[in-house]
């Protein structure tokens, strides 16, 4: 049996009680075999990005630790979001739950289906900021400076706190 992995994931909603489906995707994370909870961030409320006509998101990182394959867990993410209420219609548009795979231990992807690590991470402040305070659990995973490219990044597009739900 392989050893678990650390994953980071990014959590966002914009449609409904935000709150509480970032709260439920947690749960829903935390409850998947062979997973457990590392650290979470706290809670950002951020502009939607591409799409601007639409309402404001709350995101959040979470760090995992699991035995799931990372296509397991794409398939277990999917799952969440349908259970919320996700349906996939137009790109960058409004949302339940967004579940999106940043970043696994030890494992790069160029599948289109499954890119790792995720291909815009870099250039989102809605989830560099987050990422940055979990980036301590990191093992396995790029040298990148994190902090430094939230903080950058942070300049040009606003994050604001909204919950503490670090942990």
């Amino acid at each position: 049996m392989n050893p678990p992995r650390r994953v980071f994931l990014s959590l966002g909603s914009n449609l409904g009680d935000r709150q509480a489906r970032l709260r439920d995707a947690r749960e829903g994370l935390v409850a998947l075999p062979g997973t457990s909870l590392v650290a979470t961030s706290r809670i950002y409320e951020t502009a939607p990005r591409e799409v601007e006509a639409q309402p404001l998101f709350l995101n959040q990182v979470v760090c995992l630790e699991t035995l799931l394959s990372p296509s397991e867990l794409l398939a277990a993410a999917h799952r969440l979001e349908a259970a919320a209420g996700r349906v996939r219609a137009a790109r960058f548009g409004p949302r339940p739950l967004d579940i999106d795979i940043l970043l696994v231990e030890g494992h790069e992807s160029a599948d289109p289906e499954l890119t790792v690590p995720h291909p815009r991470m870099w250039e989102r402040a809605f989830v560099l900021v987050p990422l940055a305070e979990v980036w301590s659990f990191a093992r396995g995973m790029p040298n990148v400076d994190v902090p430094r490219l939230a903080r950058d990044l942070s300049r040009r597009q606003a994050v604001e706190v909204v919950g503490s739900e670090a942990s």
